[in-house]
């Protein structure tokens, strides 16, 4: 079972979110122990009671700050028996309540100056410690000068730090989830773009080279390797071409060498060999149009109906002379483009196909931009209709053939941007159909 291949999501989504997580957890600490550490005056006034205090002021008859004792103070009283404040309105009227230390008698006024502090105390009980606050309650606008119950720094700066710390991690992950994969999309857009010209690739289409073009620097070391291995396989493909042609271009000299003598001979045993002339020709003549295929390409309108009539007049001499007949049957043709010699060649050996494999009546139908190829022989086997398009693959070993005919067939079909398959003919032979694109949706043929 294979496994899948590993994703960027982690390395460049998860692992910084779990990063930047685990930051924020052991800032968190450092932040609040900070906070703790600057704050070294002791217990300060809970601030909550100034509310309180302001809820129960209230104007007496001549108009001076009065306290009236409500159920809230109350409350405030019992929890924090040590309670005091000073109270102190715009025009300097003040009141206060409980027994309010004396370092505090001068200071009332000094609250019509103020709006919010903390005083504290160094040692305990902290009697001293105290809160200021500017408050609307019922006789107006005051400042209350208070002390109460006491509470500790390190619970309010944790809660505050909490409070500040969740607000920045949600915004983290938001980042992480929308932002970073957008990021990640856009940093290698170069890539998905190499990865479709790849995917364009093909034997037939020699000379692609993927583009390093706003490809990441990590990656361009693998992109100008992909490049100069297929420049070496484009080298090694020419090489190999020319071979080709050449070995051909030789070999057609003492072939027709051969023929003659053997058709000069007298001996029987030596006019016998004429047929193996023949398959080594005819051999020489099929590697020459493999390499015809990239030097002598012509694209043109073509009208199939016509070329293939053309076809069947040149071969019916031959098919009369061995007791076989061909037939034309054309149905609603439509033109075609491509090389009108490339085409021919493929009308040609599927005719020669059909012949070869037993076929005594072939039948070419041409239907819009395709045509069909019908025998009347054998056929062949459904486990052998793909394999017989393989170069020198041969349905009997000790057949006539060369074994490059459907091979070419296939090539110069597939460079006309067109497919072609063997089928089973209804009548129990073979029919290989040919399809060709429209030629206004005809692909450009690569150089």
């Amino acid at each position: 079972m294979s496994r899948r291949p590993p994703s960027l999501k982690w390395p460049l989504i998860v692992q910084p979110l779990l990063l930047q997580f685990a930051i924020l957890c052991i800032s968190f600490p450092v932040i609040v122990a900070l906070a703790l550490r600057a704050d070294s005056g002791g217990p300060y006034t809970d601030e909550r009671i100034t509310p309180v205090i302001a809820a129960a002021l209230v104007r007496d008859a001549d108009g001076g700050l009065a306290v009236r004792m409500t159920e809230q103070l109350a409350a405030l009283r019992a929890e924090s028996p040590r309670l005091w404040f000073v109270a102190e309105d715009d025009d300097g009227r003040r009141v206060s309540f409980g027994q309010v230390p004396p370092q505090y008698a001068g200071a009332g006024a000094l609250l019509r100056h103020l709006s919010y502090g903390h005083v504290r105390d160094r040692f305990a009980p902290h009697v001293l410690s105290a809160v200021i606050r500017r408050e609307e309650s019922p006789a107006g606008p005051v400042t209350i000068l208070g002390h109460g119950k006491l509470a500790q720094i390190g619970f309010t700066v944790i809660a505050a730090s909490g409070v500040a710390a969740l607000p920045i991690f949600g915004l983290m992950v938001l980042m992480s989830l929308v932002a970073i994969p957008w990021i990640v999309r856009r940093s290698l857009r170069g890539v998905a773009r190499i990865a479709h010209e790849a995917e364009r690739i093909d034997a037939s289409r020699r000379g692609m080279r993927l583009s390093e073009a706003q490809v990441p620097s990590e990656i361009a070391p693998l992109v100008r390797a992909v490049n100069e291995a297929l420049g070496r396989l484009d080298e090694g493909y020419e090489r190999q071409r020319r071979f080709i042609a050449s070995a051909a271009h030789e070999l057609r000299t003492p072939i027709a060498i051969l023929r003659v003598k053997v058709d000069a001979a007298t001996d029987p045993a030596m006019r016998r060999l004429g047929s193996d002339v023949e398959r080594l020709a005819n051999l020489a003549e099929q590697m020459l149009d493999l390499q015809r295929l990239d030097s002598a390409w012509r694209d043109e309108e073509l009208d199939l109906a016509a070329l293939v009539r053309r076809v069947a007049g040149d071969l019916a001499p031959l098919l009369i002379a061995s007791n076989r007949s061909i037939e034309v049957v054309v149905d609603g043709a439509l033109p075609v483009r491509g090389d009108a010699g490339a085409i021919e060649r493929v009308v040609t050996n599927l005719v020669q196909n059909a012949i070869e494999h037993g076929g005594r009546h072939v039948v070419v139908r041409v239907a819009g931009s395709s045509f069909e190829v019908e025998d009347d022989g054998p056929g062949i086997p459904p486990e052998e209709r793909e394999r017989v398009f393989e170069p020198f693959h041969r349905l009997r070993p000790r057949s006539a053939g060369s074994g490059l005919g459907l091979h070419l067939v296939q090539q110069v079909v597939e460079r006309h941007g067109g497919r072609v398959a063997l089928l089973g003919a209804p009548g129990g032979g073979t029919l290989a159909r040919v399809e060709f694109p429209k030629p206004q949706s005809a692909p450009a043929r690569s150089p």
